[in-house]
């Protein structure tokens, strides 16, 4: 599989995220102090949508029911979600932000 390209690096300032469809999912990408990373944008809970929650730092909380996930890694970190998020791997291209499906 090769990564797709989700958006211009322009699109997306620091400090804020969009939710964009890869395939048949809906990939939550964050620009965080200029580094980009991606979750599944559902959290394990519910299928709450995450990228609606608030995100401090690297730490997104669910708006739903505040589970807490780390978007560096997608690992669960507070309840009442018990599985992890799935990460993507997100590269830079030129000016395109890519992401590997999975």
């Amino acid at each position: 599989m090769d990564y797709v390209t989700v958006a211009q690096k322009d699109e997306l300032q620091p400090n804020e995220r969009m939710v964009v469809q890869v395939g048949r999912r809906w990939v939550a990408i964050f620009n965080v102090e200029g580094t980009f990373y991606a979750i599944e944008d559902v959290c394990t809970h519910d299928d709450g949508p995450l990228a609606e929650g608030e995100l401090t730092g690297c730490i997104i909380e669910c708006p739903r029911h505040g589970a807490t996930f780390d978007i560096r890694t997608g690992k669960v970190l507070s309840a009442p979600a018990m599985v992890d998020v799935k990460r993507f791997d997100v590269r830079v291209e030129g000016s395109a932000i890519q992401v590997m499906p999975r």
